[in-house]
């Protein structure tokens, strides 16, 4: 069986054709499916529509979220509800193709692959700001974090059960799909495709929600930051010894400069590297708090099925 999962957030303009697209594609591949629409909190009419989706077709499920928890924890409860052999993730927004699914499928049911992953060779998206922001973050995320193919691909892909089983079998609470999904291994594919600008709507990820996303992947994944802080220190320890003999020689002989200049520059400097690296630990402390209260990633409301 097919299980894909969509997480949802007022996506109430795009529900039709989300559907219409969808269950085309799988009716297509001609396997048993069920479609999972994880609600993520939404407040307009996005439930009441997939419910009337679900009076018409049968394998539609619906799990709705208590409140708005987050794209990552939407995802991860459309995981731990699927049933399926083979599960597909997939935005709710289009500007991934659903009908890429059947290649994914092509390419897993041989046994020679575990994880289909869209691969994004070009964007149309609309908005050059994010786009060139996404790019940034993905180039910098793949030259720190060690992880192999993770730039130019998103949460798109197929995977099959035992690699679900294995995403799965992580519980952090900082979560960053992707980054999993590369970490677990297995035979892992790429399928190219160009991915589009939203059909209509506008995007539900503000752009705090992406610096956040991207701050949880770089700390989970890199040690690159905390680094950071020890190659500054130590660049300002060699900075100030060498400062210090030259103070000390100017005062003997005698041209040392006049003024608090050189002083005030050192206090702000030692200042602000104290200050970064309070920050930068202050992340990490934060994250291991969120793992020592170990609370859920979100509760359900409701489940329609």
């Amino acid at each position: 069986m097919l299980s894909v999962i969509i997480p949802i957030y007022n996506e109430e303009s795009l529900i039709d054709e989300l559907v219409i697209r969808i269950t085309s594609t799988l009716k297509g591949i001609g396997e048993s499916y069920e479609i999972i629409f994880v609600d993520d909190g939404s407040s307009d009419k996005s439930v009441e529509l997939l419910l009337k989706k679900r009076d018409e077709d049968t394998n539609i499920k619906i799990v709705s979220l208590s409140r708005n928890f987050g794209h990552q924890a939407a995802l991860t409860a459309g995981l731990e509800y699927s049933k399926g052999d083979y599960i597909t993730i997939l935005d709710g927004d289009l500007q991934d193709p659903p009908e890429l699914m059947a290649e994914m499928y092509s390419s897993l049911i041989t046994g020679e692959y575990d994880v289909a992953i869209g691969y994004r060779k070009k964007r149309n998206t609309d908005n050059k700001k994010r786009r060139v922001m996404t790019r940034i973050f993905h180039y910098i995320f793949s030259r720190i974090s060690n992880l192999e193919d993770i730039e130019h691909t998103g949460h798109f892909s197929m995977m099959t059960r035992k690699a679900v089983d294995a995403l799965l079998s992580m519980t952090e609470k900082s979560r960053y799909l992707p980054g999993l999904r590369s970490f677990i291994g297995f035979r892992q594919i790429k399928i190219e495709y160009t991915r589009q600008a939203r059909s209509s709507g506008e995007s539900k990820m503000k752009l705090r929600q992406l610096i956040r996303l991207a701050a949880d992947a770089m700390f989970a994944f890199s040690r690159i930051p905390i680094r950071f802080c020890l190659t500054l220190g130590l660049s300002g320890v060699a900075i100030f010894l060498f400062v210090g003999v030259y103070v000390i020689v100017s005062k003997v002989a005698g041209w040392a400069p006049i003024g608090w200049s050189s002083t005030l520059i050192s206090i702000y400097f030692l200042g602000s590297v104290q200050l970064t690296f309070l920050g930068i630990l202050g992340e990490y402390l934060f994250r291991i708090y969120k793992e020592s209260q170990n609370r859920p990633l979100y509760f359900v409301k409701e489940v329609f099925e």
